[in-house]
């Protein structure tokens, strides 16, 4: 009965349209600059609806000596949403973050094979997707370890105070002689001391936190924002510098 006398709340669709809550699973968006190209959410999709191309391409050396590495570049991301069941597996299980949930859902078609969506439309859609939720009271964000701080070494001449000292002079040290008839060994070039690889750990520490500043004052996720400024860290500390640089 309370049906009966209470106001019809219907929706005349296209005409209206009922507002939506802002995390709505409508579409599928694709962030291109993220993607790696792993095949990870296309072999792990149970209706085989995304399609994926790429091919590699070598970068120069980035020394004398140094071999050319390769990476893939993304050519093609497609979704076919007359397959698709909206199961979002592909956005959990991408490493990169480079899936998202759009609120969007009006992209119907008159035909079923226009369904599929290519890679610039599935980039348009990144313009609706909001950004992560804030942490919830209480909850702790990604960490940074910080390097403990490094020893210095002792002064001069407090280690030699504390070197045992020798009862007399140390015979020098002498190598053996050529044995009769043989020619003497030419003399070994001196070798110079190795340079260091890197950075210490305190430095590498700094290159982290600064990274890890920067992509989140660009808006970067969290965890893509840990992941690079780890990256930054050890390639610091083996003396190597980043992709581009």
């Amino acid at each position: 009965m309370r049906h009966m006398v209470s106001k019809a709340v219907t929706v005349q669709y296209p005409d209206e349209i009922a507002p939506l809550p802002p995390r709505s699973r409508g579409v599928i968006a694709l962030k291109e600059e993220n993607c790696t190209v792993c095949m990870l959410c296309a072999r792990e999709c149970p209706d085989w609806c995304i399609y994926i191309e790429d091919h590699k391409e070598r970068r120069a050396p980035k020394g004398e000596g140094k071999r050319a590495k390769s990476f893939n570049v993304l050519d093609r991301f497609a979704i076919d949403y007359a397959l698709c069941m909206y199961c979002g597996i592909c956005v959990e299980v991408c490493p990169y973050d480079a899936l998202f949930w759009s609120p969007e859902f009006e992209y119907a078609e008159g035909d079923i094979t226009r369904l599929t969506h290519e890679m610039d439309r599935l980039e348009d859609w990144m313009r609706t997707v909001l950004p992560p939720s804030p942490l919830e009271e209480g909850a702790r964000g990604p960490e940074l370890k910080v390097a403990a701080p490094v020893a210095a070494p002792p002064p001069a001449a407090e280690a030699a105070a504390a070197a045992p000292t020798a009862v007399g002079p140390a015979p020098p040290e002498t190598e053996p002689g050529p044995a009769p008839g043989q020619e003497p060994a030419p003399a070994k070039p001196p070798v110079a001391p190795r340079p260091a690889a890197g950075m210490s750990d305190a430095e590498a520490a700094e290159v982290r936190q600064r990274v890890y500043q920067e992509e989140m004052a660009k808006g970067s996720d969290p965890r893509v924002a840990e992941a690079r400024a780890k990256a930054a860290e050890m390639r610091a500390r083996k003396g190597t510098k980043g992709p581009g640089g």
